[in-house]
């Protein structure tokens, strides 16, 4: 079959029709999707109604599945299994949790602008996100087109920050929203090297890396790294770079961390419940060379 792709925005984000990612995926339809992800970054498959272990099937055509991070917070007995990410405001009786739970407050940093796991040595590829519950209103996901951004740049910046390191950590993200980390924890989420550019390795094109998570430049000043760090995040995410996408039951959005830089938006977290639940794809290696990222 040929998959039809429509896209949603100048640059990026495209619906693709007539997929049932319940079904297997063949070699040809995956060799489609594929080529329609790189060109587009972004993919929403609109009325999926899939359960976990398809989700995570379908996922696992593009690469390992990450284990989701767990906090020291976090029991056992997680709601959904552990390649799931949980990005929810409900608990196992899907009663809405509590103002103070520690999920609740974590989730939090959702709203600020991020690329998942680039607080890893070894970041993601990509991310693929199920609705299966939506609030009324709000709690839309924003995503800018990182590589938009980097070809707007002036010559003169391009050349500046081609070769910039920065470091990036879950300390760095979330403690700027006031959480505390365990002594462990501190420890684990050590600061981690990501290029500031990053090259894709299909089409070529560069891109922005960027995310809350990127707290420093290796060799620069703090004041001047974080400086740098919001212009940049400021640039990228001008109306013209950006596309919101409202949820609907049923929906699966998948998108390029390589590429593409994401949000969440308020909603009333304690008066509707959501659901969404995301698998996480590893690009299999360090954004730049082993040495470089281990340092």
């Amino acid at each position: 079959m040929s998959i039809v792709v429509k896209r949603l925005h100048p640059t990026f984000f495209g619906e693709v029709e007539g997929v049932d990612l319940a079904r297997p995926v063949t070699p040809d339809l995956f060799a489609e999707i594929e080529a329609a992800f790189n060109e587009h970054a972004i993919l929403l498959f609109r009325g999926q109604t899939i359960t976990d272990a398809e989700q995570v099937g379908f996922s696992a055509n593009f690469g390992p599945v990450f284990t989701a991070t767990k906090y020291h917070w976090q029991n056992e007995n997680r709601r959904l299994r552990g390649e799931m990410a949980d990005i929810s405001n409900i608990d196992h009786d899907g009663a809405l949790l509590a103002p103070d739970d520690a999920r609740r407050l974590h989730n939090r940093a959702n709203q600020l602008w991020h690329t998942d796991n680039t607080f890893k040595h070894v970041p993601a590829r990509c991310s693929l996100l199920s609705a299966r519950a939506i609030p009324a209103e709000g709690g839309d996901t924003e995503f800018a087109d990182m590589r938009a951004a980097w070809d707007m740049l002036d010559p003169g910046t391009q050349a500046q920050i081609k070769d910039l390191v920065t470091e990036h950590s879950r300390i760095f993200s979330k403690g700027a929203l006031g959480i505390r980390f365990t002594e462990k924890e501190l420890r684990d989420f050590a600061p981690v090297r990501q290029p500031l550019v990053r090259t894709h390795p299909r089409t070529a094109r560069h891109s922005l890396f960027l995310s809350s998570h990127a707290g420093r430049i290796v060799g620069w000043p703090l004041p001047e790294a974080l400086m740098l760090l919001r212009e940049l995040t400021e640039h990228a995410t001008q109306r013209e770079f950006v596309y919101r996408h409202k949820w609907r039951v049923g929906d699966l959005v998948m998108w390029d961390n390589r590429v593409t830089m994401h949000r969440g938006r308020p909603y009333e977290d304690m008066k509707y419940p959501r659901d969404l639940r995301r698998t996480t794809l590893t690009c299999g290696a360090p954004a730049m060379g082993y040495s470089q990222a281990l340092q």
